[in-house]
């Protein structure tokens, strides 16, 4: 019994142990479980906060950077449209009252918008609010009286500030207040009705509606579109109608003055009248802009749902100033054109084909005056006295072409006879490279050079031939037909302006007869091949010549005068007597009464103004354009580079006749003039005169351009002290050479391979009998003399004394020698016509030349001491 107790007790035990430790692995497993449990869920935090750290960061990541852009393109939006706004409110339209200042359109734009006050956004700045109105809308303003009020004193303002002097009517309509309102604008003498005076005012304009559709025709939609196709001041003033209506005013409106009123809505802004309106209603109509105002806050049509914080009004003594000083303008007038209203609206987009047609000013009502050059009339002369704007008229008419016509259509060639520098504006200059591309020469400075103007005349009548060969060739009688029968045959009109061209023809003398032939050919042929001849004077006795030769005058039948100017016009044509100055008589038909036109001249002399245009029409040129020639009488031409020896001089023969080069030729083109020394008798130079600098010039001049062109060998004698230094430097620069400075050396044969040059600076101190036979003897053996001797008859002395001929002479070069002491060496009796100039000289070969030609020593050491 005992022994069953026991073991059932070792078995209860066994199993409670049993049961224990399966509690015990239970809650072993549960805690560990748990324990499991607890990290991931601390995992699942940590991630769950690490995620929600990331997204936080990510987020503000994100919404700095759309903050960010949303600045940017905020801020640059902002900018474009503050671009935007400048453009479309130019000047007076958009300034700031505090900057504010009346300014006039360009020419041909269209009315802009207007300022009413700044959009505000947040952390961008305040950009304008803008209305339209001219051309565009009527205006319905509503809101209380007082800002209203200052609204519209504010857009009309603008509106009359940055528009013209008399370009807008100003009409105002103020029963409440009999015109106080808009008081300011009293010194415009605006149109102001009174209590029971709308009815007759909606009238008025309906009339002027019907007129102006009238005029219209049906071509043109609108005065705006009218005023485009037609450049020039406004056929009509704009019309602004302000309608400060009162209670009274609406409930007194009867129904034929409501239809009259809706009537003009509709049609008004095509035809230019323009309806600001206040205490009245006005129909929905596309131009109809209506402004909401509360709390100095505007809320308008063309800007949706933006609120436009309004500027404050101008002060009422700005608004008065403003309008007495327009008031003042328009009654003395518009105010002549400028010299870009002459301007196209597109360079170089006309034909000269047949004819040639530019604005020179603009008449008293306004309008461009045009003046023609073709077939009729076909030469120009212009008159005025000193001081009376004839270079200014010259200047405009130049700048007028030169817009319209391209270098392929129209060729200049300018001459200025007086003390001046007048054509130069248009050649390339060290401070301004560029040149205007229809001028192809420019002489300034000729009053003492005649023969540059013959040389001019001469290359147009060479032209004529051309152009006339041509002509016959195709069989066409005109510069146009010949263009039309022959498309490859594109010849530009020229026109040739000659200032103060009396000087060319003044004195008896072969130049002058020779520039009168040349000047009654151009200008009877001339016509028809497009070679057209403008002559200006400021000279009474000058143009009095003119009279004298009717064939030459009569081809001149588009006459300018200027004011005060004298036998232009018709003896009974007083035009120019009583025109007050910048004005000119415009008159095709040989200064007949009857056919004037006055015109107001643009000042044209502004050369800034000039410069930016110059350099437009420049940089539209055609690439590789030639420059224009400018024939500068004042300036000293430099050899040319190409002319000195460059280097070790080449082993090579040369030729038999190598040409000396002794000065620049008073020539159209710039080309030296050349003395041929070959083996024939006399070929030898012989240069005469006491000027010192310029006898040392020729020499120098003809021993490096025979330098330059193959071997020879030069002996240099200088026998007088103040030529020492010029002889020297060329003595050095010769790449052969001997040295001579004593009387009676240098004249003995050398047997030589190549050319000998003798070089003589006063040559007339050797008094060495060698010499006559050297310049006999030593042509044929290829050895030439060019001296230079002091006087003629130290030269005759050194040929023999009284008596001795000059054969040995075959070419000179005469400096301050007159014309009358060369009779020895000159063919003809007595001598030619020379009157000695500073740096000029006289040139006689007598293998080529029939007559002396006027030479222009070379500057030879400019750039080598």
């Amino acid at each position: 019994m005992g022994s069953q107790r026991n073991a059932l007790v070792a078995v209860v035990r066994q199993e409670l142990a049993e049961a224990r430790g399966s509690a015990r692995a239970l809650l072993a497993a549960a805690e560990s479980a748990r324990g499991e449990a607890q990290n991931r869920r601390r995992l699942v935090r940590d991630a769950y906060t690490t995620c929600l750290n990331q997204l936080a960061t990510a987020r503000e990541v994100a919404r700095d950077d759309i903050q960010q852009r949303y600045r940017g393109d905020a801020t640059r939006l902002a900018g474009h449209l503050r671009g935007l706004a400048t453009s479309s409110a130019t000047g007076a339209a958009g300034a700031p009252w505090r900057l504010w200042s009346p300014s006039e359109p360009d020419p041909g734009s269209r009315p802009g918008l207007l300022r009413i006050g700044a959009i505000t956004f947040e952390e961008i700045a305040a950009l304008p609010g803008l209305i339209p109105l001219l051309d565009a809308v009527h205006l319905h303003v509503s809101g209380p009286s007082p800002q209203v009020d200052d609204l519209i004193s504010g857009v009309l303002l603008r509106a009359l500030g940055s528009t013209r002097a008399g370009d807008v009517h100003l009409t105002v309509y103020d029963p409440e207040n009999l015109g106080g309102t808009l008081a300011p604008f009293a010194p415009l003498n605006p149109t102001f009705v009174g209590p029971g005076g709308l009815g007759s005012l909606l009238d008025d304009l309906a009339e002027h509606i019907c007129r102006v559709h009238e005029s219209l025709g049906g071509q043109y939609p609108s005065l705006a579109e009218m005023a485009a196709a037609r450049p020039g001041p406004r056929l009509e003033p704009w019309r602004l109608v302000v309608l400060l209506a009162d209670r009274a005013t609406s409930v007194e409106m009867t129904t034929t003055q409501r239809a009259q009123l809706d009537r003009i809505v509709r049609t008004g802004v095509a035809c230019g009248v323009h309806l600001v309106v206040r205490g009245l209603k006005l129909d929905d109509d596309p131009t109809v802009e209506r402004i909401v105002v509360r709390d100095q806050i505007a809320i308008c049509d063309s800007l949706g749902n933006l609120e436009v914080r309004l500027d404050p009004p101008p002060p009422p003594e700005r608004i008065a100033a403003f309008c007495r000083t327009t008031a003042e303008r328009t009654q003395d007038g518009p105010a002549p054109a400028r010299l870009a209203d002459l301007e196209p609206a597109k360079y170089w987009s006309e034909s000269s084909q047949h004819g040639l047609t530019a604005p020179i000013g603009d008449s008293t009502d306004g309008t461009l005056v045009e003046v023609p050059l073709g077939d009729d009339p076909p030469h120009a002369l212009i008159g005025g006295p000193s001081g009376s704007g004839k270079t200014n008229l010259i200047y405009t008419w130049l700048g007028s072409l030169a817009t319209r016509y391209g270098p392929e259509e129209l060729a200049l060639y300018l001459l200025d006879f007086k003390e001046g520098v007048s054509f130069a504006r248009y050649t390339p200059g060290p401070r301004d490279p560029s040149w205007l591309p229809q001028v192809r020469l420019a002489g300034i400075n000729v009053n003492g050079d005649r023969e540059f103007g013959l040389a001019m005349l001469r290359h147009l009548g060479e032209e004529l031939r051309n152009r006339a060969q041509a002509a016959k060739r195709h069989d066409a009688g005109k510069l146009s037909e010949l263009r039309t029968e022959d498309p490859t045959g594109h010849w530009p009109r020229i026109v040739a302006v000659i200032d103060e061209f009396q000087v060319l023809l003044a004195g008896r003398d072969a130049v002058a007869d020779e520039a009168v032939d040349l000047l009654e050919d151009l200008a009877r042929r001339g016509r028809s091949q497009g070679i057209h001849l403008v002559l200006a004077s400021q000279d009474v006795a000058g143009i009095q010549a003119l009279w004298g030769r009717p064939g030459l005058i009569a081809q001149f039948t588009l006459r300018i005068a200027l004011p005060k100017a004298r036998r232009i016009l018709a003896d009974d044509n007083l035009a120019a007597a009583v025109i007050p100055r910048f004005h000119a008589v415009v008159n095709t038909e040989s200064g007949m009464s009857g056919a004037n036109r006055i015109v107001r001249l643009p000042d044209a002399g502004d050369r800034t103004a000039w410069r930016a245009l110059q350099r437009r029409l420049w940089r539209d040129r055609e690439p590789g354009w030639a420059e224009p020639r400018l024939f500068d009488g004042d300036t000293v031409p430099r050899l040319p580079a190409f002319l000195r020896p460059s280097g070790r001089t080449p082993t090579d023969d040369v030729g038999s006749s190598p040409g000396a080069v002794l000065g620049e030729r008073i020539d159209v083109a710039a080309q030296p003039a050349r003395l041929r020394l070959g083996r024939m008798p006399g070929r030898n130079l012989a240069v005469l005169g006491t000027r010192t600098e310029e006898a040392c010039a020729v020499l120098a001049a003809a021993a490096l351009s025979l330098a330059a062109q193959g071997p020879a060998h030069f002996s240099v004698i200088c026998l007088d002290r103040d030529a020492s230094a010029a002889a020297k430097r060329l003595f050095a620069e010769l790449p052969s050479a001997d040295w001579y400075d004593s009387p009676g050396a240098g004249f003995t044969p050398q047997s030589l391979t190549v050319p000998h040059y003798v070089l003589g600076y006063a040559m007339d101190a050797a008094r060495d009998p060698a010499l006559k036979r050297m310049l006999t003897e030593g042509p044929e053996h290829r050895t030439h003399v060019l001296g230079w001797w002091r006087s003629v008859p130290r030269l005759r002395d050194d040929l023999g004394g009284a008596g001795a001929r000059f054969d040995t002479i075959g070419a000179w070069v005469a400096l301050d020698v007159q014309g009358g002491d060369l009779t020895p060496l000159y063919p003809q009796p007595g001598g030619p016509v020379w009157y000695p100039r500073p740096r000029r000289a006289l040139f006689f070969d007598r293998s080529v030349h029939r007559t002396p030609e006027v030479i222009i020593p070379y500057e030879v050491n400019h750039d080598h001491t």
